[in-house]
């Protein structure tokens, strides 16, 4: 009888880091900081008495950027790596209890924070403040999440890139600085106008990129997103060119504007003027729009369009062979994201009160199509967190003040966003590839299982 022995290799986790491999990965950050920081931060241009154009060294700084890239390098391979190791191997464990927990009561915390979010300003910081808070955070982060829902649509669920998408915020802040002033209409009134104008430059855009995918289509939308604002530079008898547009009507509240006259919102209320009033006002003004948003782009996912567009995203051809018109999902896509475009840009011009060709450039196709992609395409909520942490971030960079004793009286926190902004997206490309909200619930599932009727059957029965 012969016996045959059997070796069965198991797979354990990493339990050792190879410190080698470690040295030469940490080595090789350092210089890559040093190539990469030295021209960036390491060397300043300043004028001198004389008017002469001289160079200054930051050797201090750049060292303090090379040791952090050094130690970000090391936290990687002894901390990260392992623990991504130790998560491809093991089972994957049944959701927590606390997970559920956030995932059942996040939205509904976070909806009630949004609300109360004005007063909350006030108890903390005063009506000093307030404007501040409520105006460059909450208001600004409010815009981008609209923006983000909107570019959701196209990137996120029919999986269409869109780097053009800031000509329909163009178009749309235009159009109702343009129609505002010449028919004196109220806001409430351009604003539909405003998201329909927008909506027809989405299917504009449609048409010619039917079949293109891929790395075609994004250029295209980003030519078609140039386009328009070079013709909102040279048209100049309907854009006065880069000067602007200014003196937009600002919204009111039914007919009650805010201002210091007899009739105005605080003389009618009877309350001392301010213009904290108008900022509170145009707050819950853009947090109506997104929450409009919002539920307009859950209850489309949940339609045959919705889904549609879903399948286009995932596979074309089998979208195709599956008789979806190709052509009108397309279509729909553009149009429904340029639409919500065009309500954020019309809210815009009425909040600054003046607009210019600067304001729509590519780098706020950017900076919105970084928000979708980094809060998760195709979730809604991972993109209201992306919007909060990119844009609220930036704007915290101003108030830094105490990095100025550190690293000196010359320093500007907000001269290095973009750097911090481009080392967050490697961070989160490298940490969650898929987003900060990987997962979401499927747009169509049966909560219950189901007999179907034997007139759907051929066979007679279900």
């Amino acid at each position: 009888m012969h016996n045959r022995q059997t070796s069965i290799a198991v797979q354990t986790p990493v339990a050792g880091v190879d410190l080698a491999s470690a040295g030469k990965d940490a080595l090789f950050s350092g210089l890559l900081a040093v190539g990469l920081f030295l021209p960036l931060i390491g060397f300043k241009t300043v004028t001198n008495i004389r008017n002469e154009l001289i160079l200054e060294t930051r050797f201090g700084l750049l060292a303090i950027f090379i040791a952090v890239m050094v130690a970000a390098s090391l936290v990687n391979s002894f901390v990260i790596a392992p623990w991504r190791a130790r998560r491809a191997v093991r089972e994957r464990a049944p959701a927590s209890r606390l997970a559920g927990v956030l995932s059942k009561y996040f939205a509904p915390f976070a909806l009630g924070f949004v609300l109360i979010y004005p007063a909350l300003v006030f108890g903390l910081v005063g009506s000093t403040g307030a404007t501040k808070w409520i105006d460059n955070f909450g208001i600004q982060i409010l815009i981008y999440v609209m923006l983000g829902f909107g570019l959701n649509i196209v990137v996120g669920l029919a999986g269409l890139l869109d780097l053009g998408y800031v000509a329909f915020y163009a178009v749309g802040a235009y159009s109702y600085a343009l129609l505002a002033q010449t028919f004196g209409l109220s806001f409430f009134a351009l604003l539909p106008v405003a998201g329909i104008l927008a909506a027809f430059w989405g299917m504009m855009l449609g048409f010619p990129v039917l079949r293109l995918r891929g790395d075609y289509l994004a250029i295209v939308t980003l030519a078609f997103g140039e386009i328009i604002r070079l013709v909102l530079i040279n048209w100049v008898p309907v854009t006065n060119g880069y000067a602007g547009i200014s003196g937009v009507p600002r919204p009111s509240f039914f007919g009650i504007p805010f201002n210091a006259s007899d009739d105005g919102f605080a003389a009618t209320f009877g309350l001392p003027f301010s213009p904290i009033y108008r900022t509170i006002f145009l707050y819950y003004l853009i947090l109506a729009l997104v929450l409009l948003t919002a539920f307009v782009t859950l209850r489309l996912r949940r339609l045959p369009i919705g889904r549609a567009w879903e399948a286009l995203r995932e596979d074309e051809i089998a979208c195709r062979s599956l008789g979806i018109n190709t052509t009108t999902t397309k279509l729909t896509a553009f149009a429904t994201g340029a639409l919500f475009g065009g309500f954020a840009g019309s809210f815009f011009a009425a909040r600054q009160g003046f607009i210019s060709p600067e304001s729509f450039t590519f780098m706020e196709s950017a900076t919105v199509l970084a928000i979708v992609v980094l809060g998760g395409m195709g979730s809604t909520m991972g993109v209201a967190i992306a919007a909060v942490i990119m844009i609220g971030g930036t704007e915290i960079l101003r108030d830094l003040d105490f990095l100025k004793d550190i690293f000196g009286p010359d320093f500007d926190p907000t001269q290095y966003r973009m750097l911090l902004f481009g080392l967050a997206m490697v961070l989160i490309m490298v940490w969650k590839p898929r987003g900060l909200v990987a997962t979401r619930a499927p747009s169509a599932f049966l909560r219950e299982r189901k007999a179907i009727g034997r007139d759907l059957v051929k066979e007679g029965h279900g």
